[in-house]
């Protein structure tokens, strides 16, 4: 007897994840791992941040701890601090009691929490999300999975390797008043080019004028420059404004906890009644998704946000992981200006955050894989991450190769 799912179709494999997976089979002893965004160290290894290691010894010798459930919207002291880092201590929107919280899966889930939430309260029944072009693929499929039309507004520039504003302004004044924004305030993933505080303050402009709704995700606050609130400039900014918006933080880049996944989803409101409605929907539908968010990886983060001594390493923490990554980009710019590679590579130290967008197209990027074991995306993005100083040098000689044609000599 046939399966009732014969005709379901399989889907393809997750790009990045099989590019990780071709990267681990290549027996090749100097490839390269560019794809995936996770930190390295300089000796290429993962990194178990130091604050971490802490948190960790005094969470494992708390007898006051359990394995009880936690509440649906999550653990109360992490969602508080996780709205405290991005909006700011100061904040006009926390003292007012117009933000909310809820404790996600990571990143991920806090942009589907609030993708969900749109597709079934938003008023405007027909507004698209527009998203970054580029940006991180889960974001279409998440939008899109709730049932919201997605657009695309342009971002990079491929002349000036660089933003495109006016493209992007234009977008915004075209699309359909109400439409949602999905906005990255620092560290754009894929491209590391972020707009200047007078770019963000016409991209408010913009958005105000036309009644869009703010969307923010933020998967880089304090990897990006080392500094926390540098990297959260953007949304302070929108929240001083007076913008009611959603904003998605995820703790696996600042804090290294790629498999714990502690997320949470930020909500400024026009009213704390508001808030508490929107709060209300969310945990109804955390409830029948996941019913309550784990524990682990939002205790080690709540430790350290709360706790000025830890805090405070963890700063530092974040200056180690955003300055060795600031090295690699000028110590791979000035290895490809030392051999003289066509073209200015100064977008490469311009841009921020964990990838660089280097302008290499889809065949300079293939050739780069299966003659040079180098092994980044397709559209020319690379992790920062994953060079070194016992890398970068062999990184820039493909690249050089690739761009002159020399290879095929």
């Amino acid at each position: 007897m046939a399966s009732v799912f014969e005709n379901v179709e399989a889907a393809p494999a997750d790009a990045i994840f099989a590019l990780t997976a071709d990267y681990k089979a290549d027996t090749f002893p100097e490839k390269v791992n560019l794809g995936i965004g996770a930190y390295r160290t300089e000796e290429g290894k993962p990194w178990v941040l130091p604050v971490v290691r802490e948190a960790d010894r005094r969470m494992v010798n708390d007898e006051t701890l359990d394995h009880e459930y936690l509440p649906i919207l999550g653990l109360e002291s992490f969602r508080k601090a996780a709205s405290k880092l991005i909006l700011g201590a100061d904040s006009k929107a926390i003292e007012e009691g117009r933000v909310g919280a809820a404790q996600c899966i990571s990143g991920t889930g806090a942009v589907y929490a609030g993708a969900y939430f749109l597709s079934k309260h938003y008023p405007f029944k027909k507004a698209a999300c527009y998203i970054s072009k580029p940006t991180w693929a889960n974001h279409r499929a998440i939008f899109e999975g709730v049932g919201i039309p997605v657009l695309e507004y342009p971002y990079w520039n491929e002349k000036t390797k660089g933003l495109d504003l006016e493209g992007m302004l234009n977008t915004m004044r075209e699309a359909p008043s109400g439409s949602i924004f999905l906005l990255h305030p620092c560290a754009h993933n894929p491209t590391g080019v972020d707009p200047t505080a007078e770019e963000w303050k016409q991209i408010a402009d913009v958005m105000e004028e036309r009644g869009h709704f703010t969307f923010f995700d933020t998967a880089y606050q304090g990897f990006a420059s080392g500094s926390l609130d540098k990297d959260a400039a953007s949304v302070r900014y929108f929240a001083e404004r007076g913008f009611e918006m959603f904003i998605a933080q995820s703790f696996s880049k600042n804090f290294g906890l790629y498999s714990e996944r502690a997320g949470n989803l930020t909500i400024v409101a026009k009213s704390a009644e508001v808030k508490n409605k929107i709060e209300s929907q969310i945990a109804k539908a955390q409830r029948a998704s996941i019913s309550n968010p784990p524990a682990y990886g939002v205790r080690l983060v709540s430790m350290v946000l709360n706790d000025a001594e830890l805090y405070k390493e963890w700063e530092g923490n974040l200056q180690t992981m955003a300055g060795r990554i600031q090295l690699m980009r000028k110590e791979l710019v000035d290895e490809l200006t030392r051999l003289g590679t066509p073209g200015s590579w100064k977008h490469i130290t311009d841009q921020i955050g964990m990838f660089s967008y280097t302008g290499l197209n889809a065949e300079q990027s293939k050739l780069l894989k299966e003659k040079y074991h180098v092994y980044l995306t397709s559209n020319g993005r690379i992790s920062m991450a994953g060079l070194n100083t016992k890398n970068v040098k062999y990184f820039a000689k493909a690249v050089h190769e690739v761009v002159t044609g020399s290879h095929a000599a």
